[in-house]
């Protein structure tokens, strides 16, 4: 079944598979190693839980069987990263929390409903706490400095930007940067040719999904002269869980370091 976000069962679950690598890593700060019995190949924080937990395959293509030997009793999934058909499956077994997060405040709520669940509420508050004081000092760094127009691929061929209604679309303002695509639904397919006409300043090439690298840095230089090309860790923007709190320190650095240049 699927849990009501509205009103969580005072439950505490003694088996929890995790469909959610961000989540996973949350789970792990909220002190949960043995009641996490599964977890995806892409959970990858921490590494102790990659290296010796069960993997019930990726993010799209969960093994449900895998899962049915696990014998859950929660599964933390997303109505994003997860596919629609797996999910609806598995909540014909177990009980499932289906997050939806596209921005800073539904990430914030994610961690309390979480840390609900799972007994841990104190521990999340705590963490929800030390994120919005990081993320309040963050933002004062911009508030009387002009946005700088920014743009975020996410992918290569096509080339895909990260647009409005999405999270990263959130941390982009947290930056101090204003996203071009913003008036676009989601992940819009583009090229450099309108990347360029619509004034981008800073193209932020993501590590993930699509693994953009420094050589791709130098290519598209060439072909948007002028433009300022940054690679980013794709995690600081996409990861959301208490992956928030190394993000506000990496938010800081990126905007002193780089955009200040």
């Amino acid at each position: 079944m699927f849990l009501n976000l509205q009103n969580i069962p005072n439950l505490k679950f003694r088996r929890i598979v995790s469909l959610v690598p961000s989540l996973t890593e949350l789970l792990s700060d909220l002190v949960l190693s043995e009641e996490v019995v599964g977890i995806t190949k892409f959970c990858v924080h921490p590494d102790n839980w990659f290296r010796s937990k069960t993997r019930v395959g990726g993010t799209k293509n969960v093994n449900i069987e895998t899962i049915h030997k696990l014998q859950p009793d929660l599964i933390l999934a997303n109505k994003e990263e997860n596919t629609k058909e797996q999910v609806e499956e598995l909540s014909k077994h177990y009980s499932v929390l289906l997050t939806d997060i596209n921005n800073f405040d539904s990430a914030l709520q994610s961690i309390l409903t979480v840390g609900k669940l799972v007994g841990r509420i104190e521990n999340s508050i705590e963490i929800v706490k030390a994120i919005r004081n990081k993320f309040y000092q963050l933002n004062s760094q911009f508030q009387n400095r002009k946005k700088i127009k920014a743009a975020y691929l996410i992918w290569q061929e096509p080339y895909m930007a990260a647009g409005d209604d999405t999270y990263i679309n959130d941390m982009l303002h947290y930056c101090g940067l204003q996203n071009i695509f913003s008036d676009t639904k989601r992940y819009p397919e583009t090229t450099f040719n309108e990347i360029r006409k619509r004034g981008c300043e800073i193209l932020l090439l993501s590590s993930e999904p699509y693994p953009f690298k420094e050589k791709h840095v130098n290519e598209v230089k060439n072909l948007l002269p002028g433009v300022n090309i940054i690679l980013v860790d794709g995690e600081m923007f996409s990861w959301y869980g208490s992956r928030l709190l190394k993000a506000a320190n990496y938010f800081e650095m990126f905007n002193s370091k780089i955009i200040q240049k």
